[in-house]
């Protein structure tokens, strides 16, 4: 959809001509002499078992310009990580299968414990930054993306797009993250960030109106996509949250290292879907609602570190304000539906509002509560400060698992 709007205070790279994948490819291959690329897959072995992953494998194969793919595989056992390496055995790129539950990256992960650098939490946020460890202990790309393994929409457009801006040698763009319409056989998806992050943020720009964080979040078109590239220097400094504040996290950490005409977001597709999370309305543990609790915290635990001051009447203003406008974009994205013939209910959008109001109260009394809580894992700069032979472990302990089990 043809859209030359800026808004914000980042730089938004559209998708202005339909360009094709052949002419995008050839001018990353350019680029690949000099800036060599990488990618990082995070996924789960059940991923492997679904129709998604299989699909963005068989693209990735297409892609000629890629110097290396980092694949994290969490929560598979020993024949699951030998299953793993065969599944991703047709790849043509340099590739490698990071197994976080065997032996020896577990004894990486105590060596890590044992100075208390170690990711606190399991999950998505733990599997990227070894991932992003990897890519930078391995030295063999410049700029690196990285994307979700349960797009059902794939096409390895999204990967050219998505790692174009920090690849382009001519470009100064230090990151980039991804946006997309979350429309999908028939009606409007994004629930988490259409009804919480937006009208949240919105809220927020009212009772603190100069803050500029508030307004460089809300610069972003899809601050929640799992998809985003960087060169590689980023990965050194960034503390990668490990909880699901992770993509408001790295928003958080590259607009603390780097000045806004350094930072870009770009249109990388269409149509994007993938699998929906339960909204759990009755576990703050689980699906929508734990998720949305934690991208709270992630929004008020950075507030705070630039110095707006919280109290119990602050959340309950928050919470009052975010519940009318998210009320009104529910009419909103309603109508936007019925003119473009999709479908919208209502009373689940609502429901989804009433949790979410809740969970913005939940969040502000654990971060009352918790003042000193450090969900972030330690930056890479940190870790090998502290243990200088562990990238080299790293490696080794990759390597001898691929060996052992291939």
């Amino acid at each position: 959809m043809v859209d030359f709007y800026q808004n914000g205070v980042i730089t938004t790279l559209h998708n202005l001509s339909d360009r094709t994948i052949e002419d995008l490819e050839a001018d990353l291959m350019k680029f690949a002499k000099t800036r060599p690329m990488a990618l990082v897959l995070p996924c789960l072995y059940s991923e492997l078992q679904g129709p998604a992953l299989k699909n963005i494998v068989d693209e990735l194969c297409k892609v000629p310009y890629l110097s290396q793919i980092v694949i994290g595989l969490d929560r598979a056992t020993e024949d699951e990580y030998k299953h793993a390496l065969e599944f991703f055995s047709c790849l043509p790129q340099e590739h490698v299968v990071l197994w976080n539950d065997g032996a020896r990256l577990k004894k990486l992960d105590t060596e890590l414990k044992a100075q208390e650098l170690e990711p606190k939490q399991l999950g998505k946020g733990r599997n990227v930054w070894f991932c992003l460890g990897y890519v930078l202990a391995s030295g063999k790309a410049k700029s690196v993306a990285l994307h979700d393994c349960d797009i059902t929409t794939y096409k390895r457009d999204l990967l050219a797009r998505l790692i174009y801006p920090v690849a382009h040698p001519g470009f100064n763009y230090q990151f980039c993250k991804g946006y997309y319409a979350r429309v999908a056989e028939g009606s409007i998806n994004g629930r988490v960030c259409r009804l919480l992050v937006t009208p949240l943020l919105r809220a927020l720009k009212k009772i603190f109106p100069t803050d500029p964080f508030i307004e460089y979040l809300d610069s972003y078109r899809y601050a929640l996509a799992g998809e985003f590239s960087m060169r590689t220097d980023v990965i050194n400094d960034i503390r990668i949250p490990s909880d699901w504040g992770l993509e408001i996290g790295v928003l958080s950490e590259v607009k603390r290292n780097y000045s806004n005409n350094r930072l870009c977001q770009v249109d990388i597709a269409d149509q994007y879907d993938h699998k929906h999370q339960d909204l759990s309305l009755d576990n703050d543990d689980k699906g929508l609602s734990k998720m949305s609790i934690d991208i709270s915290k992630a929004v008020f635990r950075k507030l705070a570190t630039t110095g707006l001051v919280f109290n119990i009447e602050t959340f309950r203003s928050i919470k009052a304000t975010y519940f009318r406008i998210a009320l009104d974009f529910i009419e909103t994205y309603h109508n936007d539906a019925v003119i473009n013939g999709l479908t919208l209910d209502i009373h689940a959008e609502e429901q989804a509002v009433e949790l979410f109001a809740e969970n913005i109260m939940k969040a502000g009394l654990h971060f009352l509560e918790n003042p000193m809580e450090t969900p972030f894992i330690p930056s890479w700069t940190r870790v090998n400060s502290a243990l200088p032979s562990l990238e080299e472990e790293f490696l080794i302990a990759v390597g001898e698992d691929i060996k052992q089990y291939k």
